[in-house]
C-alpha cells in the first residue's frame, strides 16, 4: 500500500517562478538551469516508482519521506516496509557510464568530455540507514532489519565496477531489477516477530515533515521581481483583463471564467502562503474588494481572522 506519494510541488514552484520572471533578470538562467536538473531528477524518480509500485500489495511504501532525526532532516527517496524488514531505495539519475571503485571508495561519472566525481551513493545510503535506526530509537520503537539499494533510473546507463563487483551488485542495479532484489531478501524471511508495517508506516507519515521553501528566498529574488497578472490559459500571455465577470486575453481574445485560480496558486507557491484583499487586488489586477472576496470564497480558501487574510485549506 502506498501511503505517501511523491508530489511535484517543487517543480510547480520553478515553473511558476520562470513564468513570472523577466528573461533578462540576473537570476533567470540559474533558476532555469536548476529547474531542468530537478525535472530530470523527478522524471528519474517516477521511473523507479513505476517498478516499486508492483510491491504495493505486499508492503507499505512511502515516497519522498522527510523525517527529523537528532534535530536534522533526513530525506528518503523511497522507503518500503514489509513484515520482515525496511528497504531504503535511493534513486540516481545518471546517464552515460558510471563507475564504482570499491578500493578507493570513489564514485565517478564519464560525461564523454570529462570524468567527474560525485558523493558516493553507497556511503550516502549507509548514512541514511544509520539515521533511520536512530529515528526508530528516538521514537522508542524496536529496531528492525534495514537494507538499502541504489536504483539507477536510466536503463541505458552503463554501470562499471573497479574492485569487488559482487559487493556492488548486491545493492546497485537498474530500476527494473530492484523489486527482484527486495523479493530475494523477503524470501529469506526473518526470525523476529513480524513487523506491523502498516502501523509503522502510518506513524512515519504522521511524523513526516512538510518541507516548504519559498524559492525567492533561495535565490535572493525580491517580491517586486515577480510579475503580477493572470496568464491566458491558451496563449500564455500575462495580462488578462477582468471584464463583466470573466477574463479576456487582449492578445488572442480568448475568454476564461477561472483563469485567476492558477494565478492565486502561483502566488501561494512563490510569495506567501497567505494573501489579503489588498495583495489580491494588486496581483490579479482587480479594482473591487467585492470581486476579490468572491474569488476567495469560490476557491474555498480559509479566512484567518487574526491575520485578515486568506489561505489554502490545511495551511492555517
Amino acid at each position: 500500500m502506498i501511503i505517501k506519494k511523491r508530489n511535484k510541488n517543487e517543480l510547480d514552484q520553478f515553473e511558476a517562478l520562470l513564468s513570472r520572471m523577466r528573461p533578462d533578470h540576473p537570476k533567470f538562467r540559474e533558476v532555469e538551469s536548476d529547474y531542468v536538473r530537478r525535472k530530470k531528477g523527478y522524471i528519474g524518480e517516477r521511473q523507479v516508482d513505476y517498478y516499486l509500485e508492483d510491491l504495493a500489495n505486499e508492503m507499505t511504501i512511502l515516497q519522498d519521506l522527510n523525517l527529523s532525526v537528532e534535530g536534522k532532516n533526513m530525506q528518503l527517496d523511497n522507503l518500503l516496509i514489509s513484515q520482515h524488514a525496511a528497504y531504503i531505495v535511493e534513486v540516481k539519475n545518471f546517464t552515460g557510464s558510471i563507475t564504482f571503485d570499491t578500493e578507493l571508495q570513489q564514485f565517478t561519472r564519464d560525461e564523454s568530455t570529462q570524468e567527474r566525481g560525485f558523493r558516493h551513493p553507497i556511503l550516502q545510503a549507509e548514512l541514511q540507514k544509520q539515521r533511520l535506526q536512530a529515528w526508530l530509537q528516538e521514537m522508542n520503537l524496536p529496531p528492525i532489519p534495514i537494507y538499502y539499494f541504489i536504483a539507477i533510473s536510466d536503463p541505458s546507463t552503463i554501470i562499471k565496477v573497479e574492485g569487488n563487483k559482487e559487493e556492488i551488485a548486491k545493492v546497485v542495479a537498474h530500476a527494473a531489477h530492484i523489486p527482484n532484489k527486495i523479493k530475494q531478501h523477503e524470501a529469506r524471511g526473518s526470525n523476529q516477530q513480524p513487523i506491523q508495517h502498516q502501523k509503522l508506516g502510518a506513524k512515519m507519515l504522521r511524523a513526516c515533515k512538510q518541507e516548504y521553501h519559498l524559492p525567492m528566498l533561495r535565490y535572493g529574488i525580491q517580491s517586486q521581481d515577480i510579475l503580477p497578472g493572470i496568464h491566458c490559459p491558451v496563449c500564455k500571455y500575462l495580462g488578462m483583463k477582468r471584464i463583466y465577470g470573466t477574463w479576456l486575453c487582449p492578445k488572442c481574445n480568448r475568454k476564461s471564467k477561472g483563469a485567476h485560480k492558477r494565478a492565486l496558486l502561483e502566488y501561494f507557491l512563490l510569495i506567501n502562503l497567505k494573501i489579503n484583499i489588498k495583495e489580491c487586488k494588486r496581483f490579479l489586477g482587480l479594482e473591487s474588494r467585492t470581486t476579490a472576496n468572491r474569488i476567495f470564497r469560490s476557491m474555498n480558501l480559509v479566512y484567518i481572522k487574526s491575520k485578515r487574510s486568506w489561505t489554502l485549506p490545511n495551511r492555517k
